[in-house]
């Protein structure tokens, strides 16, 4: 798929809206990027792992939790997410999550799942950004949601949070958005696959120290 300067600009613009303001030039930007895949029908730009840190990619961690098998943990202030496993381990994915003033930390549920989601600008942002679209397709180059989002639910109803896809690969590790948690479109997607509905999720500024003990050697993308 050729990614036009156009085209980058408009996906720049979404991203913008989502919080994000790289400074980064189109060819910077192409670096974070290694070929394509396609997914339910989609074609999209593979996240070049060579060119991320190891330290934002899926891997296997030992992981100390009183929360039970299943659950999702996010440590804000780290950039992790945490899927908690058998055996006193979870899978750690790297995240991006919301800038100073946009953050939200509590517990919700997965209530709602979405392959490809479209991206309808909530009002509050589209009058900080009143150029952005009324709404963007999923699947589109231009939509800040990426390949998969879950949306978080709690006692009174939609909190407006999701866990989503990103187009801006290089955003992961730091504070971007405007509130939801990014992640890698591959890591989306293999999150997506291992939550079912219901799946309780539990956002807080900062675990323990002691939460995650050792580290196992980061994973291929797809190892898992």
């Amino acid at each position: 798929m050729v990614v036009s300067r156009r085209d980058f600009l408009l996906g720049g613009m979404a991203a913008g809206a989502a919080g994000l303001c790289p400074g980064l030039s189109l060819a910077q930007s192409a670096s974070y990027f290694a070929g394509t895949r396609t997914d339910n029908g989609v074609t999209f730009r593979a996240t070049n792992f060579a060119r991320i840190d190891k330290r934002w990619h899926r891997q296997v961690v030992k992981f100390k939790s009183t929360e039970p098998e299943g659950t999702v943990v996010v440590d804000t202030r780290n950039h992790f997410l945490y899927l908690i496993m058998e055996n006193k381990t979870a899978i750690r994915y790297g995240v991006s999550v919301g800038k100073e003033g946009f953050k939200w930390f509590g517990r919700a549920s997965i209530d709602r799942k979405a392959l490809w989601p479209k991206w309808t600008p909530p009002p509050e942002m589209r009058q900080r950004h009143p150029e952005l679209p009324l709404s963007v397709e999923g699947g589109s180059p231009k939509n800040p949601l990426g390949a998969r989002a879950l949306y978080l639910h709690g006692t009174g109803g939609d909190t407006g949070y999701r866990f989503h896809g990103t187009v801006a690969p290089w955003s992961i590790g730091t504070d971007a958005s405007s509130g939801c948690i990014r992640m890698f479109n591959e890591d989306v997607i293999d999150l997506y696959q291992r939550c079912p509905i219901g799946t309780a999720a539990y956002v807080i500024q900062h675990l323990a120290d002691q939460a995650e003990k050792s580290l196992a050697k980061p994973e291929e993308p797809d190892a898992i």
